[in-house]
């Protein structure tokens, strides 16, 4: 049976719990750790995982699996600049980038970006520089003599910018300020990044589609977009996007609908899939309310769906993209409510699951309790209760050794 440990931050709170799922038992409590819920959990090689700590201004390197064994759960930590907005790391896990974004702010403020080599000589070592004032997505991915870049997705002037990661470690200190060395144009309300390294191409959730750039030789190139739209559904867009490495798979979620945020019931949203080494693609109806963040396990891509008449967890197949299963959820106590935005003082849900297992995990919001289901339907569902509230729905991951999980090199 496939060793699974759920790591699931109360951001909020300031605890980091490690549970084993399967049984419920607690193995692990790390406390005074506020994970960067935008930024997220980043799955690295060996079953590690990163996270920013918002409030101590720190990377966060978790082995999740020296938990309950007497090892370190805390393998290392660096100083990164925040809020941090994204994290990002190269294919082999040693080098990571964080930029920074709004926080709490109403306006982008930060121009900050942090590179981190997780292994340099004595400890690991992080560098800060200034780049641009906004709320930039990152992505790592190498040239042809396998030196890494740093891409950065701006908006409003929207753009994919290029660093050169070598020169940016190289940077001396006081935070200097860095140009890219090559830029292309995006339009300017790009939300969602993801990147591709068996192709190392890099992609950018707009609204008039997913753009695309590949590093060739010495340059970037621009591909043609990805369109949102398919022969049997057309409108909306994508706000997220995620690699299925092991179907080599992009997907996300496309709303459409009232631009309103008070008429979030009324959003459509399908999931959206491209297959990456073809041109095959399509949209499957999840049903009307707000979804947006996804998980994938053995087969299938999960999803969440907040509504007033109900919430429910989607099991949607991998393979064939269609809806296998609808299973409903216990109401959150604060949940969002039609006429107000479904995002400012409500309770959410978070989604986690690995590709090694069936086992899907989803938080309700405010009642300390995650909800454990089987996307088989092998098993009847469970409820796991955690010394913690989860304010806000908090963040999760669901971690086996090498699951596959890293060849998604974003966080989460």
């Amino acid at each position: 049976m496939t060793d699974l440990r759920l790591v699931a931050a109360d951001h909020v709170a300031g605890a980091v719990h490690v549970v084993e799922p399967r049984t419920g038992r607690p193995l692990a409590r790390l406390d005074g750790r506020h994970l960067a819920e935008h930024a997220g959990f980043l799955h690295l090689p060996g079953g590690r995982l990163a996270f920013a700590d918002e409030l101590a201004g720190e990377l966060v390197l978790l082995d999740p699996f020296a938990a309950g064994t007497g090892g370190p759960l805390v393998a290392a930590t660096a100083p990164v600049a925040v809020p941090a907005e994204h994290l990002a790391a190269d294919p082999t896990g040693r080098y990571l980038a964080v930029t920074t974004g709004c926080g709490r702010s109403w306006e982008p403020w930060s121009d900050l970006l942090t590179v981190v080599d997780l292994a340099a000589a004595d400890r690991p070592r992080s560098v800060r520089v200034r780049t641009r004032v906004g709320e930039p997505g990152v992505a790592l991915l190498a040239d042809r003599a396998g030196d890494p870049l740093v891409v950065l997705r701006h908006r409003m002037p929207g753009s994919l910018d290029f660093y050169r990661l070598r020169e940016l470690l190289e940077a001396p200190p006081g935070c200097p300020p860095v140009e890219p060395f090559a830029r292309l144009p995006l339009p300017d309300d790009g939300h969602g990044d993801a990147v591709d390294p068996v192709t190392g191409r890099v992609f950018a959730a707009t609204g008039g589609g997913v753009h695309r750039a590949r590093f060739d030789g010495s340059a970037p190139r621009a591909e043609r977009p990805l369109p949102w739209d398919t022969p049997e559904h057309t409108g909306g867009r994508g706000f997220y996007l995620r690699l299925d490495s092991a179907r080599r798979t992009l997907w996300s979620t496309v709303r459409g609908g009232p631009g309103e945020p008070g008429r979030w019931p009324e959003w459509t949203n399908d999931a959206w899939w491209h297959r990456l080494d073809g041109a095959a693609a399509g949209r499957v109806p999840l049903g009307p309310g707000l979804v947006f963040r996804l998980a994938f396990c053995a087969d299938r891509a999960v999803f969440t769906r907040i509504h007033p008449d109900g919430d429910e967890v989607i099991i949607v197949d991998a393979k064939d993209p269609a809806v296998l299963a609808r299973v409903p959820l216990p109401p959150m106590d604060r949940a969002p409510r039609r006429g107000a935005t479904p995002w400012d003082g409500v309770q959410r849900r978070a989604v986690a699951a690995s590709p090694a297992a069936s086992l899907v995990a989803v938080t309700r919001g405010g009642h300390g309790q995650i909800h454990l289901l089987d996307a088989s339907g092998a098993a009847q569902p469970r409820t796991l209760d955690l010394p913690t509230s989860f304010e806000e729905g908090g963040h999760m991951a669901l971690v086996a050794p090498d699951d596959g999980s890293a060849g998604d090199p974003v966080g989460r």
